[in-house]
């Protein structure tokens, strides 16, 4: 199936700008956005007459830094109003943020915020660590993480409920209680949590190498995950490249998005785009920061690698190293389609940059590829 490029631009403005989920809003939250969507964007004044530029263009962009600032201040109201009530039960709590919001590669203007809820009181810890192995541990707790972490679940979700009782609380999922409505301008997602003391953690002392233990109540077990290490080392590669990499995940993300609108199978979460992109090449990346569409290029590029080079897909590690990338098999074949989409998006980007490649029967992926990254489009 083609790509409708006009469906995909009114998506994509739709998208950032908040009103495709603007029932989950307050009134007040739901009317601003509203207005707010009024407003062209930047990236909506460029290459006029290149819809599939501009579309690439407005899909590696940041979200509007005021959602952003609203999503993360609605999530530390809900953060407080836990805090306060745990407080009062004898269960102190610490608030951290994680996932797309924090890391700010998430592509929604009404996006929801990942907080997790940390029990203070309980904490695991690596037993072959420096700390664990030097005695500064206390005696172990005789309670377990599945106990603790199932009645920081059950009260959460009774001081919400309490709090907020005009929004929505959903507590179906098994990792988060979702929030939303009510006098809240942003969805937010809390997740009940506790601290997991690594070994790297033990020897460093910074909290980026300190893990989070989460619980699954549908199994129910627990999940340990390295949360402010992805967060970190994607920053700090984005950083090395000028942005680039991030803007190729919200790239990845936002074609992800619509190719699934458009009726094709893409099982491909968030983290592991993320993680993907992560290892692309740094020249090729670098290079977006003259030549945006050198972006296009590169993550065309990397997708199409990993879909001939399957053992090399494979072998990729998340950036905190705690996993491979493509676990399932279900995963790697959505990469493909994924890159099929990126073949398809780069061509015709290509075509508009390039009269010899819009009339030319003979052009390659080579030739798409420096086209982008040569090309300049100039800002408004």
């Amino acid at each position: 199936m083609a790509m409708n490029i006009n469906n995909r631009l009114d998506q994509l403005r739709t998208r950032r700008s908040g009103i495709d989920r603007a029932d989950r809003l307050a009134m007040d939250a739901a009317a601003e956005v509203l207005a707010k969507s009024r407003i062209d964007e930047a990236w909506q004044k460029r290459a006029k007459d290149q819809p599939h530029t501009r579309y690439c263009l407005g899909a590696m962009q940041a979200v509007d830094a005021d959602y952003t600032r609203i999503s993360i201040e609605t999530a530390e109201r809900v953060g407080k109003q836990l805090v306060s009530g745990l407080q009062i039960l004898g269960i102190p709590i610490e608030l951290r943020l994680q996932g797309s919001v924090a890391l700010d590669v998430h592509i929604r203007g009404v996006s929801d915020v990942d907080l997790l809820t940390l029990e203070t009181d309980f904490y695991t810890y690596d037993t072959r660590g420096a700390m664990s192995l030097g005695g500064q541990y206390r005696s172990p707790s005789q309670r377990t993480s599945l106990s603790v972490l199932g009645n920081l679940r059950t009260e959460s979700q009774r001081i919400l409920k309490d709090k907020f009782p005009a929004a929505t609380v959903d507590t179906s999922g098994g990792k988060a209680i979702a929030i939303s409505g009510g006098s809240l301008a942003r969805p937010v997602d809390v997740v009940p949590s506790h601290w997991h003391d690594t070994a790297a953690y033990q020897a460093s002392r910074l909290e980026r190498d300190r893990g989070v233990t989460i619980l699954d109540r549908k199994v129910p077990t627990t999940i340990d995950n390295l949360p402010f290490l992805h967060i970190h080392r994607v920053n700090e590669r984005d950083k090395s490249v000028f942005g680039g990499l991030k803007k190729a995940i919200r790239l990845c993300k936002n074609v992800k998005n619509d190719a699934i609108e458009e009726g094709r199978k893409i099982n491909f979460p968030s983290f592991d785009i993320a993680a993907t992109m992560y290892h692309a090449d740094s020249v090729g990346l670098q290079a977006g920061f003259v030549n945006e569409l050198a972006i296009l290029a590169e993550t065309q590029r990397f997708l199409d690698e990993l879909y001939h080079d399957e053992a090399k897909a494979k072998s990729l590690m998340v950036p905190d190293g705690s996993r491979r990338i493509f676990d399932t098999d279900d995963k790697y074949q959505s990469l493909r389609t994924l890159s099929y989409e990126m073949d398809e998006l780069a061509k015709e980007v290509a075509k508009e940059q390039s009269p010899l490649l819009r009339f030319s029967p003979q052009t390659n992926i080579l030739d798409t590829r420096r086209v982008l990254r040569e090309s300049y489009v100039p800002g408004i």
